[in-house]
């Protein structure tokens, strides 16, 4: 399987197309639909990719990748359907769309990889979660690694795991950007100017992030390191205990979670 289709290229689209490039392939072996025709001029120019329809993605591609907005997802599927060539791999980007969705709107037979991406695919630091319908074959789930591995890493996940995901990786980018958010106010509320806070709280975003991805030590031992007794930490730490921190971020993924569930019971027949 060598041509593939990115359908809709917005963030997401654009950023797979980019990693493949990155990655290897060819210009040539690539594809893209756009409704928006500057966009899609814009987006030939810059990488060289040919812009075209669903109707000519789905007659030279082998892998389509589906990277609409979920509600645009009915009108795709049902101008997919009566020109998609038998075999053809169909890998959803769209949050909360399970494979049925697409095993019953398609040809019968359809293979469909469910993926749940997210934003940092647009600086290569993806965290991708797959899983396959019915029809996907372990070497469907093989192609579709492959793809996604040139922007990010990559974990093959139970369907049935895959809202909760939604909620934990794919919204995950948002959780850390408030937080950060909320530190640099803290550090202008403390006197310190926006462009010095900024530098400061990021930076020790990054530190943090890289000891946690060396995966040495568990977190709680990582910010055990940092809480020193009747320090300054730990005052923060009571702080954020009794404000019911931990509490909120578990309610807030697990609505999200929900949300995931809802976007998915909205297609169902």
């Amino acid at each position: 399987m060598t041509k593939i289709a990115v359908l809709g290229a917005g963030k997401i689209g654009e950023a797979l197309l980019s990693g493949l490039l990155q990655g290897g392939r060819a210009a040539s072996d690539l594809m893209f639909t756009e409704k928006h025709e500057a966009r899609a001029a814009s987006l030939t120019s810059q990488y060289g990719i040919e812009g075209t329809t669903i109707a000519g993605a789905a007659a030279k591609a082998d892998v389509l990748v589906v990277a609409v907005k979920p509600q645009d997802i009915e009108p795709l599927l049902t101008e997919l359907k009566p020109v998609l060539r038998a075999g053809t791999l169909i890998v959803s980007l769209c949050a909360g769309l399970p494979t049925s969705l697409y095993e019953r709107r398609l040809p019968e037979g359809t293979p469909v990889v469910r993926v749940m991406p997210n934003t940092p695919m647009v600086v290569g630091e993806a965290m991708s979660a797959v899983s396959g319908g019915s029809n996907a074959t372990p070497e469907h789930l093989k192609v579709v690694e492959e793809l996604l591995s040139t922007v990010g890493k990559v974990a093959v996940v139970p369907e049935s795991q895959q809202d909760a995901v939604t909620a934990l990786s794919g919204s995950g980018p948002a959780y850390f950007f408030f937080l950060v958010e909320a530190m640099i106010d803290a550090g202008i509320l403390l006197g310190i100017p926006r462009d010095l806070a900024s530098t400061l709280i990021i930076q020790s975003a990054v530190g943090a992030a890289t000891m946690l991805a060396e995966g040495s030590s568990h977190p709680v031992i990582l910010r055990e390191a940092v809480t020193s007794p009747a320090g300054t930490t730990i005052m923060a730490i009571r702080e954020l205990e009794k404000h019911g921190v931990r509490a909120a971020l578990l309610a807030a993924i697990e609505s999200a979670r929900d949300r995931s569930i809802e976007l998915g019971r909205q297609h169902e027949d």
